[in-house]
């Protein structure tokens, strides 16, 4: 099991812009690694549990978008904060009575892995007028316990939602394995990004899957040597959280 390092606590708007100008580095630094841009790659700085005082200060800073796991605790912050221009990436498990609520406020759904959710996602947005950015999440690393389609589900799925017209399918997202042994995490990444390759010649024409959402604070890195170009970073920017990750979300499904 990896082993988690004690991110200081970012307090003030001066500690919180050495964290993100310490992320946006080592971003920078990978990308040369990998012969890559780096603006191919976006921070998506992840606030579950963040208090609205450090995320406002995060967005003066200029970032405006943010993840959220728990859908309850986004649409808090949506509305506390919506004087804001803010752009709220939905990045975990949705439970089908919730759907409601993300189709209102959020962006981006960076967790589709069911038809049953995709078509009553669809069915609001359409309700709402609106669209939103989605990416299929995959379970590359074979743990019964994590959400994500099966890699050999991908194709099938995408086939079954290509008609949904509100969903603009841009990519895949993945966990990778908790653990210290980096190739196994980087094995993930291989997957998922050889995934993506193997649609590029078959997929319908409303679906650009160019994005890669993979890469937390633990292994952003090597994410984005494999080709991320989203990596969700909370606690390397914000701190650690006061409780331990099973209070907020499915020990499985840690999502940063």
């Amino acid at each position: 099991m990896m082993t988690k390092p004690l991110y200081q606590k970012a307090k003030s708007i001066k500690a919180l812009s050495a964290n993100f100008a310490d992320i946006e580095k080592r971003i920078q630094q990978a990308c040369q690694r990998a012969n890559r841009e780096s603006g191919s790659v976006r921070l998506l700085p992840v606030t579950k549990t963040v208090d609205e005082d450090i995320i406002r200060m995060a967005f003066t800073l200029g970032y405006d978008y943010f993840g959220e796991n728990k859908v309850q605790e986004a649409v808090e912050k949506q509305e506390s904060m919506n004087d804001l221009p803010i752009n709220w990436s939905v990045i975990g498990h949705l439970q089908t009575n919730k759907i409601k609520y993300v189709a209102r406020f959020a962006t981006e759904f960076q967790a589709l892995d069911s038809l049953k959710v995709a078509k009553r996602l669809n069915e609001r947005l359409q309700l709402e007028d609106r669209h939103m950015e989605v990416l299929i999440q995959v379970n590359t690393s074979d743990e019964a316990s994590k959400y994500g389609l099966h890699p050999t589900e991908v194709a099938d799925f995408i086939e079954q939602i290509k008609s949904l017209d509100r969903l603009r399918v841009k990519g895949l997202m993945t966990l990778a394995l908790l653990s210290n042994n980096a190739e196994k995490v980087r094995d993930c990444f291989i997957l998922l990004r050889n995934i993506r390759d193997g649609l590029l010649d078959t997929l319908p024409a409303n679906m650009s899957m160019q994005e890669l959402s993979m890469g937390m604070s633990g292994d952003f890195e090597i994410a984005i040597e494999e080709g991320a170009t989203i990596v969700r970073v909370g606690q390397a920017i914000f701190g650690a959280r006061a409780l331990p990750d099973s209070h907020y979300w499915p020990e499985s499904d840690v999502n940063d």
